[in-house]
Formats: structure tokens, sequence, C-alpha cells
């Protein structure tokens, strides 16, 4: 956390301002489902369903962290495309997220989880993810974004 002082429009503001990581998010596509996780946010008060996703490391790149995030959380690896950058929460918080596609997935070994990821893993026609979002069923932003992202691009 950090105060930072600014002059906006003649005045000197106080913001509260949440240094963060960049992050990663994946929308991991298998057979025309996409692989998404539920997990408890305590922030929220309850669990979530989400893209796989997670903190950039210190000296690590986004691809090699969506790469590690992928594998540990779902258990795949596979072929990363760019699909979008964004701030998750611009108005308190630093954190950039890049967002990719995986494709051409392959099982590989499970990592080892955080102490607060408790996720179970949900592979959900991508069509019906779709209406979710915009039903209001899943209501994590990163994933709403990058699902609409990837359904208007691919």
């Amino acid at each position: 956390m950090r105060l930072d002082k600014f002059s906006l429009g003649g005045r000197v503001i106080e913001k509260e301002i949440v240094e963060h990581q960049p992050s990663v998010g994946i929308v991991a596509v298998l057979d025309g489902n996409v692989i998404l996780v539920t997990q408890y946010r305590h922030a929220a008060g309850k669990s979530l369903l989400e893209i796989p996703a997670g903190k950039v490391e210190s000296g690590e790149s986004t691809l090699d962290a969506a790469r590690r995030e992928m594998a540990e959380e779902i258990g795949y690896s596979g072929a990363l495309r760019p699909l979008l950058k964004c701030y998750l929460a611009p108005g308190y918080a630093t954190e950039l997220m890049t967002a990719y596609v995986a494709t051409k997935l392959e099982k590989v070994p499970r990592g080892k989880l955080d102490d607060d990821e408790n996720i179970s893993i949900n592979k959900i026609q991508i069509k019906r993810a779709i209406n979710m979002c915009l039903s209001g069923k899943i209501q994590d932003c990163k994933t709403i974004a990058a699902l609409l992202a990837y359904s208007k691009l691919y």
C-alpha cells in the first residue's frame, strides 16, 4: 500500500494505491470447452468460477507465468497466444493482467498450489460459459473480459 498525492483539476488529491505485481490469466480451450476453476475468494465471501490465473513472479515473463499457472491450477500445458491486457482495478491498484488463449492442451502433473488456493476444475462448453458471463452467474471481471474477448476473436 502507498498513499499518493497528486494534482488534478487544480486540487491536491490523496489516493491509497495497492501495489501489485503483474498477473496472467488463461482461457484454456479443450474440445469446445473452456477449463475454469472454482475457488473461494475471501473478499467476495464466496467461491467464484474463474479462468486459471496468478501473479507473475519476480524475474518471470508473463508467458512463463501463464505456463506455470496453467500447470499448477489445471494440470495442462499447451500453445499460448496473447489475448488481451487489462488493469483489474485501476481506481486503486496497479495490477495489469495479460490474458492468453491456450490450445493444443496436454495433461501434465499439477503443481503445488498456494496456501490460499482450494481449487476445483470445471470443463464448461464455451457458449455456456459466455452465457454465464452475460447472465451474472460468472462474476469475476478477469474471467468475463477474457471470455468475451475470446468469443469475439476466435
